[in-house]
Order: C-alpha cells, then sequence, then structure tokens
C-alpha cells in the first residue's frame, strides 16, 4: 500500500531538518571558542615569512631542520579549486622560503612523511580535465637529497583525507575518506573509513595493522615515546568528533583516552617535548569564518589531560604543522569553510620554556 505525504509538510521537514543542522554546527563552532573551563597555558606566537603561494589541504614535514611542504590546493584564475605541484622549502636560520623540485603531478591531501634523509609524499587526490576536483591517487613519491621527485611505488587502496606518521621504518597511513565507486571525482562520491594501512619502507611492502576504533578523515596525529596518538577529526554523516585514540605498533592495539574539550575536523597536530598540540579546524556546518577555530590545545599523556593554549593568531583549517628545534610551525590553510579564502601564512608556535629556532623579521603575532 502507498503512503501518501503532505507536500507542505515534507517541506516543512525539510526545513527543520537543515536548521537543525545549522544550529548544530552553530553551536559545535561556538563550543570550540569557549574554553574558560579548560586549564590555560603560555606559549608565544610568531608570524614569519609568507609562503610565496597560497595553498591549503596540504601536509608538510621537516629534513635537515627545514620545513618542507609539497602539493595542496589553491584557486584557479577561474577561482575554481585546484591541485597543485609545488614545492616549498623553508629555513628558519634565514626566515626564507625557497621553491624545491615540482611533484610529477598536482595533487592536494598529499601525506608528507620523513624518514632515514628521505621525503615521501603519498597518495591524496587530483582533478580530472572534466571531472570533478576529487580523483584518488595511489603514488608514492619520494625526494631524496639530490635530484627530483621520483615514483616509488603505489598505495593498494584509494585512502585520501588520511592521517600518517612513521615508526621505525613504517609509514602508518590511518582512516581517511574512499571512493563509493571507480569513477568518483567529487567529494561528496567517498565515504569514511577505518582503514590502517602500513608501508613498509625497506621492504616496499604494504600491510594492514588494527583498524581505528572509529571511521574518521581530516584529523590530527603524531607519535610520542612509540605510540600513535589520533586526535579528533570528522565523520562526512556525523561532523566533527573530540576522540582521542592512542595506538601501540608492539601490541597492534587501540586505547581510547580524554578527548579533546571540543570536536574539531579538517585541523592538524604535531608532538614535541613528549606532547601532543593541536591547532585551528573548521566546521563544515558553518559558512565563511564563522565556521573556522583559532583554538590551540596541548595533550599530556602523562596526565591524559588537555590544556588550552594562546589562540592561533590567523584562525584556519586545512593546514600543515611541522615541529622543529621545540616549536611549531602553522603553514598555509583556508581562513573560510571549504575551499575559501585560501592563506600563505606561517606562523610559528613555541611552548613556553622553549627558545624560538627563527627570528622572523614580521611582528609579533601573540594576541
Amino acid at each position: 500500500m502507498r503512503h501518501l505525504i503532505n507536500t507542505s509538510n515534507l517541506i516543512l521537514l525539510q526545513l527543520v531538518l537543515a536548521a537543525s543542522v545549522i544550529a548544530s554546527g552553530l553551536e559545535n563552532a561556538a563550543a570550540a571558542t569557549d574554553l574558560t573551563r579548560v586549564e590555560q597555558a603560555g606559549g608565544s606566537w610568531q608570524e614569519c615569512a609568507d609562503i610565496p603561494w597560497k595553498v591549503q589541504e596540504l601536509y608538510g614535514t621537516t629534513r635537515d631542520g627545514k620545513v618542507i611542504i609539497a602539493g595542496g590546493m589553491a584557486l584557479s584564475e577561474a577561482d575554481a579549486p585546484v591541485g597543485i605541484d609545488r614545492t616549498g622549502i623553508y629555513d628558519p636560520a634565514t626566515d626564507t622560503w625557497t621553491e624545491g623540485p615540482a611533484l610529477p603531478s598536482a595533487r592536494h591531501h598529499s601525506l608528507m612523511i620523513s624518514a632515514g634523509g628521505r621525503i615521501y609524499a603519498v597518495g591524496g587526490a587530483t582533478h580530472g580535465a572534466s571531472k570533478g576536483h576529487w580523483q584518488p591517487r595511489r603514488e608514492v613519491y619520494v625526494l631524496d637529497r639530490t635530484g627530483g621527485w621520483s615514483t616509488l611505488t603505489q598505495m593498494p587502496v584509494d585512502q585520501t583525507e588520511a592521517m600518517a606518521v612513521e615508526h621505525e621504518g613504517r609509514i602508518h597511513i590511518l582512516g581517511g575518506r574512499t571512493p563509493n565507486f571507480d569513477d568518483a571525482s567529487r567529494w561528496s562520491e567517498y565515504r569514511d573509513v577505518d582503514w590502517h594501512t602500513v608501508y613498509d619502507i625497506q621492504s616496499n611492502t604494504w600491510s594492514t595493522a588494527a583498524a581505528l576504533p572509529s571511521p574518521r578523515n581530516s584529523a590530527a596525529v603524531a607519535i610520542i615515546d612509540g605510540l600513535i596518538y589520533v586526535a579528533g577529526g570528522r565523520t562526512m554523516k556525523g561532523g566533527n568528533i573530540a576522540n582521542l585514540d592512542r595506538y601501540d605498533p608492539v601490541t597492534d592495539e587501540w586505547q581510547s583516552l580524554s578527548p579533546m574539550p571540543y570536536a574539531a575536523g579538517g585541523f592538524n597536530g604535531a608532538a614535541v617535548g613528549g606532547k601532543f598540540y593541536v591547532f585551528g579546524g573548521e566546521e563544515l556546518g558553518v559558512l565563511g569564518a564563522d565556521g573556522v577555530f583559532a583554538q590551540s590545545m596541548r595533550y599530556d599523556p602523562e596526565t591524559d589531560q588537555w590544556q588550552a593554549l594562546p589562540n592561533l593568531p590567523t584562525a584556519r583549517h586545512g593546514h600543515a604543522v611541522v615541529p622543529v628545534q621545540g616549536s611549531l610551525f602553522v603553514i598555509g590553510g583556508g581562513a573560510h569553510t571549504a575551499t575559501g579564502m585560501t592563506t600563505n601564512t606561517l606562523e610559528v608556535y613555541t611552548p613556553e620554556g622553549n627558545y624560538p629556532p627563527v627570528s622572523c623579521q614580521h611582528r609579533d603575532a601573540s594576541r
């Protein structure tokens, strides 16, 4: 028997659901700005030399005390989001950027790992001439100390917007999203995964390890004392999450820890001095700058507690975070949700008690 639905009631229901989603996003964004009940910590910010180009949806790493970024997303002359192939090298000693060898192909969300003196750019997504800008890529590129990037191998699965960290010669790729069908090329045509894919550098082989406790993408990851920490992230259906989970490569087991004081996705982080730092993020249910976070947080594994840090001077998402000599370099990103207001900003956070490794000629960004 067919059930008839009154059209006006259906429209009203759709409006109520849409309003609920927007209200939820606003509530989450507001929660991210109110950390008065969280223990406060210090530290300072510096604003350093701008990246020579604007870029978001990027990752970074370090080699020989220098910061390296490659790929990412920019806007074309027609204001359409496109992947790029540019490599940037930042020297804290001189507060200057130089351009390195271009990636073999343009892409955004390419994971960046430094291991054994080599730089790895893993996977990501790219654009087609007549399709969307979210076509998955499996190539693993490597950059030696001399010469340009070369293709090393391919990932066994499509795994974009994931998190990656190296431990004892193995690159752990965690979570992310995968296409719902072979010809997927748009963000909406993907689903979240809990996959844990492992690349062994020496043997050039792939394997799998214990899956994340729950699917997520765009989380922050760090390694402390041989243990892998994954904070926050989001799912396409459920929005941002606050979970903090820890993986032990020896036992191949996960443990849930104290969650973040607020849910955040589209952000990044790194470890310095045995603590886990995370910065920024976004709430996709809120448009423009109102949906982007300036919050900075620090997690202490010894106490299983979070602390609030001085805010990012420039609120953003889709940025890289690279630790160098006790400070954290927050690079690029978008100042509006999704692909809006791409920046070329470099801001450096130094925890209290540490001495900044860079003396920027720009203003002190603490405020």
